[in-house]
């Protein structure tokens, strides 16, 4: 069963843009061809080619990832063009041949297309069970695509998307297949509907592993989804509906009391188990955003800068990262070692759309009060206040503080940024300072839009793929 997932990974992948100039046509001897749903429900199992969806430029891009020593100052590089907002670099020629959102989203849309496309007339098993195995297919789908186009194209505009060039939509894992890239709006509409068809076929109350999305997952993702739609009240309905689920929240405060002689130690920096892996209790699904998901790894080092911007007492903090100074830079060093549901979605991010859903429609008073539900878990009692606002502007800025420190590390402080900017009503003009000199990223920057790597333009397979940016 390993050769065979490994060769379906690597063959899925290969099919959807290939760098190569002949297509593999005939199965290798010896290599297991898969009939029944057992084979086809592996392939979701198989962490690194379904279950891992990194977005490294994205968080050079915001700044929160702290680049390699000194690489700034001397590599040019796509890495230092979105750190250093370099707007005058061509950002496509920069990025050759490999983007990882690219590659690893696409080859996680092939692994479910085949799926989809070939479980039913799989054998050994009932209907119920391969619906069961399609909803779970569906899902990742929509999660998937919601990121890559997040990533690829422009912020969902309700005014605009219809004619806003998207992403690729592809619908088979057959080698050569047809796509075409389909506008903001047709690709939100495939995300809708993918989604909607996991609930169709009764996506599980609880899947088989949290790998697989359950009904509470999906709900997440459509609350996240008609969030980015500015869609408030189907947003927030979603929310509510994931959070019957499961409102769990893991309690950072107690977290930090037990390894508090660590943590406050300046000169300890040995690594502490992170309890962000797939058992946390705030995980709808999980899928890994950074590090290898087949190993434990550290978590990402974060500037200065991005540090200051948590909340005085913040536990999580304190347990994740430490100050520390190297021979050519100072910046916050990742202290944990683990897995992390980066890519995926957790609870405390659906309380949080369901906060801005109740700001947005003028419900301040319960906003803060959701808001806080998550804060009493991550700020410590001697410096824990309740939250005020005096309108809807303070209590989102108050929500987005949060919310950016709860979901760093992942694509969505990035695809938030996005979407405020392109609201145009909470924009921001992002600054930082480095080797003493000031720089800024307007809202309006092209920056905001990820480039497509070269050799997906150039040699994009049974389809025509236009840049969306520079």
């Amino acid at each position: 069963m390993k050769n065979f997932k490994i060769f379906a990974a690597l063959i899925i992948i290969a099919s959807i843009f290939t760098s190569c100039n002949n297509f593999i046509d005939e199965m290798p001897k010896g290599v297991r061809v898969p009939t029944t749903l057992a084979d086809y429900e592996a392939l979701l199992r198989d962490e690194y080619s379904v279950n891992y969806l990194p977005c490294v430029q994205a968080l050079y891009l915001i700044n929160d990832r702290q680049p390699g020593d000194n690489t700034c100052r001397n590599v040019d590089n796509l890495n230092t063009a979105n750190y250093m907002w370099k707007e005058d670099k061509d950002r496509a020629a920069l990025n050759s041949s490999t983007e990882d959102v690219f590659d690893n989203g696409y080859g996680i849309l092939g692994v479910v297309n085949t799926v989809l496309e070939y479980v039913p007339g799989s054998t050994e098993a009932t209907q119920a069970e391969k619906d069961e195995v399609m909803a779970y297919a569906y899902a990742i789908r929509a999660f998937t695509l919601f990121q890559i186009v997040n990533f690829y194209a422009d912020a969902y505009d309700p005014s605009t998307a219809a004619s806003t060039p998207g992403v690729p939509l592809i619908y088979s894992g057959n080698l050569g297949s047809p796509w075409h890239q389909g506008t903001v709006k047709e690709v939100y509409d495939q995300i809708l509907a993918d989604f909607n068809k996991a609930l169709e076929l009764g996506v599980p109350e609880k899947s088989m592993t949290v790998i697989h999305p359950d009904r509470a997952s999906v709900e997440a993702g459509l609350a996240r989804v008609y969030l980015s739609m500015r869609d408030y009240d189907a947003a927030l309905s979603h929310a509510q509906a994931a959070l019957d689920h499961n409102s769990e929240l893991f309690d950072w405060v107690e977290y930090y009391e037990e390894y508090k002689n660590r943590i406050e130690d300046p000169e300890d920096y040995n690594l502490i188990s992170s309890p962000m892996a797939h058992l946390n209790v705030e995980n709808y699904w999980f899928c890994s955003g950074q590090g290898n998901p087949n190993y434990p790894t550290r978590n990402i080092d974060i500037p200065v800068d991005r540090a200051n911007r948590f909340e005085d007492g913040d536990c999580k903090l304190a347990c994740s990262w430490k100050r520390y100074e190297s021979s050519t830079d100072v910046y916050f060093r990742g202290m944990l070692n683990g897995y992390y549901n980066l890519a995926g979605i957790t609870t405390p991010e659906v309380y949080l759309i369901k906060a801005e859903c109740q700001a947005r429609k003028g419900d301040i008073e319960g906003a803060l009060a959701t808001l806080d539900v998550v804060r009493k878990t991550r700020i410590h009692p001697d410096y824990y206040s309740p939250s005020v606002a005096s309108d809807v502007a303070e209590a989102i800025d108050r929500i987005r503080l949060t919310k950016d420190n709860e979901l760093l590390g992942s694509m969505i402080p990035f695809i938030d940024l996005k979407r405020y900017n392109a609201e145009g009503i909470h924009s921001r003009t992002l600054t930082k300072t480095f080797d003493g000199q000031t720089y800024t990223l307007s809202p309006s920057s092209h920056l905001w839009t990820m480039v497509f790597p070269a050799n997906s333009i150039n040699r994009p397979g049974n389809g025509v793929l236009t840049q969306n940016s520079k």
